[in-house]
């Protein structure tokens, strides 16, 4: 057997490095007891340790950490995500009122129809390959009380959330729950109806709060009223768009139920499972919807 160009093992008798095999030493891991040269030597509280066991230590630590009720991680601050969507919602809302109504023309939820402002027979919607807008939609206000009620109620309903699920969870339910929202008005509602708002998102948070507190098993009686308020004015105001306000509901409370029930052995696959799965509808939906109008 060769040994490798300036590599010459060291004298018979003497510990080596268990990962530099052409360097003798006299440490030890203090866990593993594995012989470490000084590269490999990771100070400790007692003695050294070797990148190996270091490396073990750590992920045995995350994987001990403790955990939100879904399976996030704790944070300090329950209400950056909330926040976060709350700006959000503010900016482009300042924005509109700066750009005017083609903004909204733009980014509104809209299925299909002409415009005629762009000359000739121009079709715009999410049928004409304009899918953000079953997104930037969600974001979209015109009226201050509009907004003033949507961040009312995000500002309720989103820190509790955010704290029960994680931050990472909690913006999939934010954001799947205001693009069912949209599924379904593009699905029911007429081809040429534009709306906006961030209410399917809203009503997906309202669907995962009564899920969450039916888990906790917490008085229902509160979050049942201000749900049955919130569809009673859902379908008597007129110029409401009910259909985002009834997909989020039920994409909130699915996706919750998933999340929140998901067996702590697998849960981050049913998890990911179940927004999965609600994902798949809505483009299943959504193409479908989009081959009936222009098919």
């Amino acid at each position: 057997m060769t040994e490798q160009q300036g590599q010459q093992p060291p004298p018979a008798g003497l510990a080596v490095c268990y990962r530099h095999r052409d360097r003798e030493t006299g440490i030890r891991c203090t866990r593993c007891e594995r012989p470490i040269c000084p590269e490999c030597m990771i100070s400790a509280s007692v003695g050294y340790q070797c990148p190996s066991c270091v490396q073990g230590a750590s992920a045995a630590s995350r994987a001990s950490a403790p955990r939100t009720l879904a399976g996030g991680s704790l944070v300090a601050d329950t209400r950056l995500i909330t926040k976060i969507i709350l700006a959000l919602n503010v900016a482009v809302f300042i924005a509109v009122l700066s750009a005017g109504d083609r903004l909204v023309t733009d980014l509104g939820m809209l299925g299909h129809a002409w415009d005629p402002s762009r000359g000739g027979w121009d079709f715009i919607g999410v049928a004409d390959g304009q899918w953000y807008r079953m997104l930037t939609s969600a974001f979209l206000h015109q009226e201050i009380w509009h907004i003033g009620f949507n961040m009312l109620g995000l500002w309720f309903l989103g820190p509790q959330l955010e704290a029960a699920l994680g931050r990472l969870r909690f913006v999939a339910l934010y954001l799947i729950s205001a693009l069912a929202g949209s599924t379904l008005s593009y699905v029911l509602a007429a081809p040429n109806q534009l709306s906006l708002g961030a209410s399917g998102a809203i009503f997906g948070l309202f669907g995962a709060t009564a899920v969450l507190m039916r888990r906790m098993r917490y008085d229902m009686r509160p979050i049942g009223v201000l749900l049955a308020i919130n569809l009673l004015i859902t379908f008597t105001w007129s110029g409401i768009a009910w259909q985002a306000h009834i997909g989020g509901l039920v994409a909130g409370a699915a996706i919750a139920y998933g999340m929140v029930h998901a067996p702590r052995s697998r849960r981050t696959a049913v998890q990911v499972a179940t927004c999965a799965v609600v994902l798949a509808v809505i483009v299943v939906a959504c193409v479908i919807r989009t081959q009936q109008l222009v098919g």
